[in-house]
């Protein structure tokens, strides 16, 4: 007489559950494994994009490792990683300003950005491609392109650069919604959200990005009606691990209290508050701002340079040496200890103890925890 077929299964589960603990009085337990040295699970390597000039300019690129030393907030940090960056996948920000005081050099600056792509979008076969974005900025910040490795479609949002906005159909199709949509989009009328263009671009497209990453801003260096402080813009850029260059048009000069407008209070939640009018303040009477010190501030704390448009120093002569210095990075990595990885602020100091004379640019610090 055969079993009925509900006590079969259950001397099939009691078998199966019994297997392994007969199988395992049967059978030694293997022999443990050596244990292998591993990272704490919270460990983030921090990167430093480094570039190394002479005193004549000249870029150096044949340092290693052992010739830098690295100290945070004071103290001294071993360099865990360190190799050139060349052959890393490139995410490059391109951010136009078109307020009218730079509207006359827009034509130059669309000819030297067209061929600058050209020219830097060459990712080789078998590594992961290029990408880039175009923003353009004025009383809001407009995604006029997001991130793509297609050339022909940053082409065709150059064209759109400074073409008015007045209805939709102008766009090149591919905004993101930054304008007028968003949180930093709501000042309408004259002003030049620069702050806001170098946020949104830095924690919006370039924080989930490896490998190079730059912005590149085009702009006369003055901030009117930003949400953001120029302070939590380069806290953004920092975090993203992004280097910032600036190439500086000085336009044209209005007078006091021309277009600009009070700014809409923007969060200013790190030290520092933005230390120039312009972004993150409620209403104000307008001030004369230094432009190039704006931009040398925030190219400085992030990694970057400031060059200016002049005399032969045009667009395109200006873009050659970004290039360059792109191409000619050293990265260096090191993980943190406790107290460098806590939350807040970290000073960075890099030097070079074997030749003082040599000039590093790299950013002064970074930022841990949320």
């Amino acid at each position: 007489m055969h079993p009925h077929p509900i006590l079969r299964r259950i001397s099939l589960l009691i078998a199966l559950a019994a297997g392994p603990s007969l199988n395992a009085q049967a059978t030694p337990p293997p022999a443990p494994t050596p244990a292998t040295p591993t990272l704490t699970v919270n460990a983030q390597l921090v990167n430093l994009p480094v570039i190394v000039r002479d005193k004549n300019g000249a870029l150096i690129t044949t340092l290693t490792q052992s010739d830098f030393a690295l100290a945070v907030d004071g103290h001294p940090q071993p360099i865990r990683y360190f190799d050139r960056d060349n052959n890393l996948p490139l995410t490059l920000g391109l951010l136009v300003d078109t307020s009218g005081s730079v509207r006359s050099a827009l034509e130059d600056e669309r000819t030297a950005s067209e061929a600058f792509l050209d020219q830097m979008m060459t990712a080789p076969a078998g590594r992961l491609p290029d990408q880039a974005f175009l923003i353009q900025f004025a009383h809001e910040a407009d995604l006029l392109q997001s991130l793509t490795p297609s050339v022909p479609k940053l082409r065709a949002a150059l064209s759109q650069v400074g073409v008015e906005d007045g209805d939709d159909s102008q766009s090149s199709g591919n905004s993101g919604g930054y304008g007028g949509h968003g949180r930093h989009g709501g000042f309408h009328g004259g002003g030049t959200t620069l702050y806001d263009a170098i946020y949104l671009a830095s924690s919006d497209l370039m924080q989930k990005q490896q490998g190079r990453k730059a912005v590149i801003v085009l702009t006369d260096g003055e901030d009117r009606g930003s949400m953001e402080t120029m302070a939590s813009a380069i806290a953004a850029a920092q975090r993203a691990e992004t280097v910032v260059y600036a190439i500086y048009f000085k336009g044209e000069q209005h007078p006091s209290g021309g277009y600009g407008h009070g700014g809409f209070g923007g969060r200013g939640g790190f030290p520092g508050g933005g230390g120039y009018p312009g972004g993150g303040g409620g209403r104000r009477e307008e001030q004369h701002v230094d432009g190039r010190k704006v931009l040398a501030q925030i190219t400085g704390e992030t990694g970057g340079r400031m060059f200016e448009v002049k005399g032969k120093q045009t667009f395109a002569a200006i873009y050659s040496q970004i290039g360059d210095e792109l191409r000619s990075q050293y990265r260096l990595g090191y993980v943190p200890n406790a107290d460098a990885a806590s939350a807040g602020f970290h000073r960075v100091d890099l030097t070079l103890p074997k030749d003082k004379k040599l000039y590093i640019q790299t950013r002064n610090g970074y930022y841990a925890g949320q």
